[in-house]
């Protein structure tokens, strides 16, 4: 009686055949467990000294897991859905200042309240759309896609009424035009969040592997530098076409100094239509393409997690994690610092390098430039480790923003330092979404039991870069307006194109080196990297061994 009962619970599975199994095959399994085959990994006298639950678990049966990769066409369906946001934002940082001031006819204090608003905003919904996220259940669709899919059409609908300069009665234009552009301004920033930030956290969710990871990304950094490619050839193309050559009195009196009639100036006004309907037809082409080409994939101790941690608990563990803080903190600098000469770039060329119609041209070499080098950046990262990218990278842009601030207005040395700047812009772009993911696998290592906190993660990033964003542009047209700018001016005062240096040279500058000083704090370098993906390898493993002897102890009791 004894035997059969041990025979069926070192074989579960065996014993589990159908009544009507040949008598000798229940022999061969009882003379297996004396005798075991050539195929059995482990003999008797292992058997005896190994694991009961290891033995139990049939844990030692299986072979190593493959590494899983993603094939071409899963990255490259990954990555398009990284183009509308920077379609979109490309547009909107490069245009919108000099939109609201020169076609919109926003003053520039108004102006100013709402580039900062809106970008306040913005980065106020990062967190609140994240906190969403972290409460969302699984569906067939998984976490985070029905983020992106349901937010995608109202999204375009509000972008398009951005660029719509609306026809007020007399006497209510500059109020309601205000409001007008603050409402759909805003109701974007919140709902391309929707769509961003369940993007950024999909990171995690499309592999495990940490190489598989970093190569997505580089995939993802390529097409969205082209993204900002597209948008800065549609826009400017488009609206450079339109604009309308700079007239001035003999006398060059403030009162006439103005660039566009009024035929011209609805000319303008339907570009940037044109512009928008062409962005938000490209919004939603990669956003289906996303949506059919990415599936989200769970990670296997997560898996076993009943819920979610509550928000407020992750956020502080979150915010408690030192290279988390360090990372954003540095990258917070270097993006305010990147974010002034995006947001000041039109203004500067136009007004004080005196390029009125080459400043498209000039963001175009930047953004063809930052996309031809995205693989270069990636190698060196993968070569000499990403911390050492950082440093290299990022500083490059210094020289040339000091060559700008010394040089006199002369195009072929503008264009060659846009093209050398593009180099440092796609460092800026890659690096930091490069590094979250090992952040993020830190945590993980020290608090396994935290599942659903990549939302937080990527969310409080976009946060701080946003709000440094707002800042950035807050400050600039304020500062504009300090300096007597004109609305609508053929040319500016001394003073406004002297603002507008210091805002695209100098202090990037500074704000570069205090974020590269920064960047020294962060804890992570590639050895740090090396163990985290060992540990966290065998986290999965012991997981995945976990899940098995659960099914195991599940045949076990119907058998019994």
């Amino acid at each position: 009686m004894l035997l059969p009962c041990m025979t069926n619970l070192y074989f579960p599975r065996a014993t589990s055949a159908t009544p009507s199994a040949p008598p000798g095959e229940g022999r061969a399994l009882h003379l297996e467990l004396f005798h075991p085959s050539p195929r059995s990994p482990r003999s008797w006298k292992e058997f005896v000294s190994g694991s009961w639950k290891e033995f139990v678990s049939g844990s030692w049966k299986k072979e190593p897991k493959k590494k899983q990769q993603l094939s071409i066409c899963n990255k490259l369906c990954y990555a398009v859905g990284g183009a509308p946001y920077q379609l979109t934002g490309c547009a909107l940082g490069f245009f919108l200042q000099i939109y609201l001031l020169d076609v919109a006819k926003v003053e520039p204090l108004p102006a100013s309240i709402i580039l900062f608003v809106g970008r306040a905003w913005d980065a106020f919904t990062d967190p609140l759309v994240g906190f969403c996220i972290s409460k969302s259940s699984w569906t067939r669709l998984g976490r985070l896609m029905p983020w992106i899919i349901f937010s995608t059409p109202l999204a375009i609908i509000a972008y398009f009424l951005i660029w719509f300069v609306p026809d007020f009665p007399p006497g209510m234009g500059r109020s309601h035009g205000f409001l007008w552009y603050l409402l759909f301004y805003c109701l974007f920033e919140t709902l391309v969040t929707c769509f961003h930030v369940p993007y950024s956290a999909l990171t995690m969710f499309i592999s495990t592997e940490q190489s598989e990871r970093d190569s997505a990304t580089a995939y993802r950094m390529t097409v969205e530098v082209l993204g900002t490619v597209i948008g800065t050839a549609i826009q400017g193309q488009i609206v450079g076409q339109a604009n309308a050559p700079c007239f001035q009195d003999q006398n060059g009196s403030a009162i006439v100094n103005r660039t566009q009639s009024t035929t011209s100036l609805k000319e303008t006004q339907n570009a940037y239509l044109l512009a928008a309907g062409i962005i938000a037809s490209i919004y939603v082409i990669c956003a289906i393409i996303l949506a059919l080409g990415v599936r989200e994939q769970r990670e296997s101790y997560e898996a076993q997690q009943a819920e979610s941690m509550p928000f407020f608990q992750g956020l502080r563990l979150v915010m408690s994690h030192g290279p988390y803080v360090k990372l954003i903190a540095g990258f917070l600098f270097t993006s305010l610092a990147f974010m002034l000469v995006e947001g000041n770039f039109a203004l500067f060329c136009t007004y004080t390098l005196g390029f009125r119609n080459e400043f498209q041209n000039l963001l175009l070499a930047i953004m063809l430039s930052a996309t031809f080098t995205i693989p270069i950046w990636q190698w060196f990262l993968t070569r000499f480790g990403k911390k050492t990218a950082v440093y290299v990278g990022i500083s490059s842009a210094v020289p040339f923003l000091i060559l700008v601030a010394l040089m006199k207005s002369n195009l072929i040395v503008t264009y060659v330092v846009a093209i050398a700047a593009g180099v440092s812009v796609a460092a800026a772009f890659l690096l930091p979404w490069s590094m979250l993911p090992d952040v993020i696998d830190d945590f993980h290592l020290k608090h396994p039991n935290s599942p659903g906190t990549e939302p937080i993660f990527f969310s409080f990033y976009v946060f701080f870069t946003k709000f440094a964003s707002g800042v950035s542009l807050g400050v600039s047209t304020l500062s504009l307006d300090f300096a007597e700018y004109q609305t609508q001016g053929c040319s500016q005062p001394e003073q406004v194109k002297f603002t507008l240096k210091m805002l695209v040279t100098m202090a990037p500058i500074i704000l570069i080196l205090l974020g590269l000083l920064l960047f020294k704090l962060y804890p992570i370098d590639e050895e740090k990297r090396r163990q985290n993906k060992k540990a966290l390898q065998a986290l999965r493993d012991e997981a995945s061994s976990s899940g098995c002897s659960d099914t195991d102890s599940t045949e076990l009791a119907s058998i019994l």
